[in-house]
């Protein structure tokens, strides 16, 4: 069942974010020896991980995976590996080794079949984070399409933004995790929660874990 909490702004969800990452880290690393972490594109995130890579962490026992990723080559600014590396994997001693990008510039097909070999054997995660967009969408999981059950990883076509081809992990992949985090902030995604907050078919619907799940809002997205 999903726990929704309630912020002033982006900001404050941010911070939010990168305490329970944390969190989840120190917890994950005294258990398991490791953390397998599943980050997410956008702005908000962007920011917990800022907060992140100025803080003191077990970093080399980090594993760092990618919720999905635009088919556009590796240096691309678009590319969410671009923007975590710039923002928290550049930036703190994590193993070069232990940041698994997606390789979307190999294109959908090739990457996505990439991907799930590496995945079968990091799963479970301790953390996935994600995002949600205005018309539901999640990673790139988007409304009206349809993927098979039992992939870890898909090629995604005819994305309603561009790029068209995207890579992502599927609703199985991403519900496989100890802590489901969602960061959700800005007015454009009111519609969206009010959607799924009344169960309505959305992608970010689809994913519902045996463990923790949790939406991160704030107040510009809260439709009530």
């Amino acid at each position: 069942m999903l726990e929704w909490t309630l912020f002033k702004d982006a900001e404050a969800v941010a911070r939010a974010a990168f305490e329970r990452i944390q969190q989840a880290a120190n917890k994950a690393i005294r258990q398991h020896g490791f953390f397998r972490l599943v980050l997410a594109g956008g702005g908000t995130p962007k920011l917990a991980y800022q907060l992140l890579a100025g803080s003191d962490n077990q970093w080399q026992h980090w594993q760092l995976y990618f919720g999905d990723e635009r088919c556009l080559p590796a240096d691309h600014p678009d590319r969410n590996s671009r923007m975590v590396h710039q923002s928290l994997s550049g930036q703190v001693p994590i193993p070069k080794a232990q940041v698994h990008p997606i390789p979307a510039e190999l294109g959908a097909e090739a990457a996505a079949s990439d991907y799930q070999s590496l995945l079968q054997a990091a799963l479970p995660f301790q953390m996935v984070l994600l995002g949600l967009g205005e018309d539901g969408h999640t990673a790139s999981l988007f409304p009206g399409q349809q993927h098979p059950a039992d992939e870890l990883v898909l090629p995604v076509h005819h994305a309603p933004k561009p790029p068209r081809d995207r890579v992502s992990l599927s609703a199985r992949a991403l519900a496989d995790t100890e802590n489901l985090l969602f960061l959700v902030t800005g007015g454009g995604k009111r519609d969206a929660v009010r959607r799924w907050r009344a169960n309505e078919p959305i992608p970010a619907n689809t994913i519902t874990t045996r463990g923790r799940a949790e939406v991160l809002i704030d107040q510009a997205a809260w439709p009530e």
